[in-house]
């Protein structure tokens, strides 16, 4: 019925393929064995929008199989698939990316993704959708994967646009898409620090990074202090026994942006960064908390503190936040007076991140 020249046959096919390969593993082989895949291909050409997007959706449920992957790639699914993704229906787009993401677990298939151009298609996606979305949890996946190659992280600095994407579902994912936009970006920056250090700075991704090495599941906080320091770029040599906090990190960063009053300027931009994570931090908190009582940020630290040491962790709290600040300001102002800073008006974001928040 699927090669009749009915559409009526043909989208009554499709409904039933659905229904038998959903959430059934021997089917979803059966239906490809049987050579649904030669009338499904043609389908994806179709001019029309139903049949088209009741032909991807069946290609998501089939390319689920581990077993039919390898048969998909070679119909020629792929190519075919990423125009769906560049021009179908809203809904035949997301099963189209959905479809990509099953399909790309096999590395092999990751080269042909890339050569079919799909790093535009997702890029669109991705600005277009919720960021805390599952759409947005798979575009970030799947791009975690392609940036793996040279030619996806050209194309993905080169689309207008396409950092600030990742850096914004960095700042307001889910959890799961978090840790992909920070494995991304960090996977640009491992690649060639030198070639992508300052596009991703550029799209003020330090709010967020600081943010996730607090509130992020541990492979993400972990993959954000990598990324902190590899961002950090000091002519400085530093001494071994100097340790590599989050604060000398952050000052490094800081200290690229002015010259003019630098100590002044780079302390308010330090505490501006700083405000910045912590009203995001408060924010999710507020909006996971089971209680009203609203956090504070002696709260969280004390929280921090608690699992750590359980002996008076009020006390602990409030002294550990006073050692932050002062720790913090100390190392700016001496270092800023051992340093000539060149003025660069790169704001990376901070300012109208901290209007963002104080906004809302």
């Amino acid at each position: 019925m699927l090669k009749s020249a009915s559409l009526d046959y043909i989208e009554f096919s499709l409904l039933a393929l659905l229904n038998l390969a959903v959430k059934d593993e021997k089917n979803k082989i059966k239906i490809i064995d049987a050579g649904a895949l030669e009338p499904l291909i043609s389908l994806l050409w179709s001019g029309n929008s139903n049949l088209r997007e009741y032909a991807t959706a069946a290609f998501l449920t089939l390319s689920a199989s581990a077993v039919n992957k390898p048969t998909i790639t070679a119909s020629g699914a792929i190519p075919l698939l990423v125009e769906v993704l560049r021009d179908g229906s809203p809904q035949a787009k997301i099963d189209a990316l959905m479809t990509l993401y099953n399909l790309s677990t096999h590395r092999e298939n990751l080269s042909i993704i890339l050569s079919a151009g799909a790093i535009h298609p997702i890029v669109n996606l991705l600005r277009s959708c919720k960021k805390s979305s599952k759409t947005a949890e798979k575009c970030t996946a799947l791009l975690e994967s392609l940036l793996g190659f040279d030619e996806g992280r050209n194309a993905l600095t080169a689309e207008e646009g396409g950092v600030l994407a990742v850096v914004e579902v960095l700042e307001n994912g889910s959890l799961q898409s978090r840790e992909h936009a920070v494995g991304a970006l960090l996977t640009m920056c491992e690649s060639d620090r030198s070639r992508y250090r300052e596009p991703i700075l550029k799209e003020g991704v330090i709010p967020g990074l600081l943010e996730l090495t607090v509130q992020g599941m541990p492979k993400s906080q972990s993959k954000a202090h990598t990324l902190l320091r590899l961002l950090r770029d000091s002519p400085y040599p530093r001494s071994e026994l100097q340790a590599d906090t989050l604060e000398n990190i952050v000052y490094n960063i800081v200290s690229q942006i002015d010259g003019e009053d630098p100590g002044g300027k780079a302390k308010k931009m330090l505490a501006d960064m700083v405000q910045v994570s912590m009203e995001q931090s408060l924010r999710h908190l507020q909006q996971r908390a089971i209680e009203l009582q609203a956090d504070t940020l002696e709260n969280i630290v004390y929280n921090i503190v608690s699992q750590i040491d359980g002996e008076d962790p009020g006390g602990k709290a409030k002294k550990m936040l006073a050692d932050m600040v002062q720790v913090s300001m100390e190392q700016s102002s001496r270092q800023l007076q051992q340093r000539t800073l060149v003025y660069t008006p790169t704001d990376l974001r901070l300012s109208s991140n901290v209007s963002k928040v104080s906004s809302k």
